[in-house]
């Protein structure tokens, strides 16, 4: 795996590859298996050139929703990273334990902030890769509508990241 381009959590430890780590493996995709969460979800980072090849194998395998898409900030200085929680819908009825994984896109703060949009695999990544955009920064090449969808369109700056200094041309507006 290319270590040198990626940029890597201080906060996640390295865990020996799970199942659809190996599976991304052995289909050509490098990846790095990262600590399973509190509930056992496993978790994976990639490099931002790969996320789309590698979301592509994941609905191959059958993670055929997105459930959750989002992005946190790890601390001034840090990384800024893109989630992507996917889990298996089916006949509920017949499902003992949905699937699910996490994939990870750790994007160096002052780097390109540029990865792939999934909204050509996941339409319903759609707004959840606009608010990651008008929160954090993060642009989502080929996305069909890529603007802010809470912040007023001239609003400076990613409010959520943590080095984010609120601007003195907003005041805030009186709630009474």
């Amino acid at each position: 795996m290319e270590k040198d381009s990626q940029a890597t959590s201080s906060d996640t430890s390295i865990e020996k590859e799970g199942v659809i780590s190996q599976s991304l493996s052995k289909d050509g995709i490098p990846n790095q298996s990262l600590s399973d969460d509190h509930i056992g979800i496993e978790n994976i980072s990639v490099q931002p050139s790969k996320l789309y090849e590698a979301v592509s194998a994941l609905r191959n395998y059958g993670f055929n929703y997105l459930q959750c898409q989002g992005g946190y900030d790890e601390g001034p200085g840090k990384n800024l990273v893109s989630f992507y929680h996917f889990i298996t819908v089916d006949d509920f009825q017949k499902i003992e334990k949905i699937k699910e994984v996490r994939l990870k896109v750790f994007l160096k703060r002052d780097s390109d902030l540029s990865i792939p949009s999934l909204y050509e695999i996941f339409k319903g990544s759609d707004w959840q890769e606009r608010e990651t955009f008008d929160m954090y920064g993060i642009n989502f090449i080929d996305h069909p509508n890529p603007k802010r969808l809470l912040m007023p369109e001239d609003w400076r700056g990613w409010p959520l990241r943590k080095d984010y200094i609120q601007p003195d041309f907003y005041e805030l507006q009186d709630a009474y």
